[in-house]
């Protein structure tokens, strides 16, 4: 019910309720001939912002790239692309939008392309439309996705049988688009006779009325028990899971998340959505072992104001054992 009223509450809270809160709080702190001006001067600002931010800010997104480098990765693979996009959103977005962001996926040539979570809004039937532009998608080594909480039935107000197919109707539709859904589960890449792992949890966070489908040790059992010093890149969307589960009960090197969106606002490197996540955008490292959580590409809210969408490329290095 939230999620299918969030944009009506975000105007409302934005063009309304925050600058009549504001109104009250400097008709108290200001003398009487300041703070008529001060508030509706706060009020034109706070309308231009959110303006701004659905108007323009939702259309831009940038191409981030990054370094990880790896005393386990196999040499054959220093220099491995992997190019990550995440949150989509796609009803949210118009298909301008969308193309665009295909065409710079693309554009990086990658090795290996993944998906972390989020594809819909609510509903399955958002996904259709979108699938002759995702199957555009190439790189050597596949594309690779996983779920996230909203790829899911947590949000539709209907009975269990119906979210059930509704369900099955979001794995076809990924799957129709050309992407190796990883439902706990990985895939092994091979160069030459060395290999990595490229694993997908499914979702799994602190908040229990979130899915909590992932399962780590499924995840690097099937189809076939892995190595536990193999390289591997573990795909979960939801990042407060890396150092519930994953650090604890695996040896991924490597974790890739979504899902916070960078809370679609940043000014002066600070997010609101930092008060609820201790990792909620970059690169994070716990020893040699890291995480990066992408801000995603779009957003259920179209709205971003400092924070546009990003498209993460990923490249790995092999690192010696005696490189600090």
């Amino acid at each position: 019910m939230i999620a299918r009223f969030a944009i009506p509450f975000f105007l409302l809270m934005t063009l309304v309720v925050v600058p009549l809160i504001l109104a009250l709080l400097f008709r108290y702190l200001l003398p009487r001939r300041l703070w008529r001006r001060t508030s509706l001067a706060c009020t034109f600002i706070l309308w231009v912002l959110t303006g701004y931010g659905f108007l323009l800010g939702f259309q831009q997104f940038q191409v981030r790239h990054i370094e990880y480098a790896s005393a386990d990765l196999p040499a054959a693979f220093d220099g491995y692309r992997i190019v990550q996009f995440t949150d989509a959103h796609v009803a949210s977005m118009t298909q301008q939008m969308v193309q665009r962001a295909v065409d710079s996926i693309n554009a990086q040539h990658a090795d290996a392309i993944v998906f972390t979570g989020d594809m819909q809004n609510i509903w399955p039937d958002e996904l259709p439309s979108q699938t002759s532009y995702f199957r555009q998608l190439k790189a050597k080594d596949g594309v690779f996705a996983i779920l996230g909480n909203h790829d899911y039935a947590v949000y539709q107000d209907c009975d269990e049988a119906e979210k059930t197919a509704n369900c099955a109707k979001t794995v076809k539709a990924f799957r129709d688009m050309g992407f190796d859904l990883l439902l706990n589960e990985h895939r092994i890449i091979c160069r030459d006779s060395d290999s990595i792992v490229i694993a997908g949890m499914e979702n799994w966070g602190i908040v229990k009325r979130m899915p909590r489908r992932g399962d780590v040790q499924k995840t690097l059992s099937q189809p076939s028990a892995i190595s536990h010093q193999a390289f591997t890149v573990m795909l979960q969307h939801d990042p407060t899971c890396w150092r519930e589960k994953i650090l604890p009960e695996c040896n991924a090197q490597l974790t890739l998340s979504g899902h916070t969106h960078g809370g679609q606002i940043e000014l002066l490197g600070w997010s609101p959505v930092a008060m609820k996540y201790h990792e909620w955008g970059g690169l994070y490292k716990e020893g040699s072992r890291a995480l990066y959580v992408s801000t995603g590409l779009g957003a259920l809210i179209p709205f971003r104001l400092g924070l546009p969408g990003e498209i993460v490329v990923i490249t790995l290095r092999a690192k010696a054992l005696n490189d600090n």
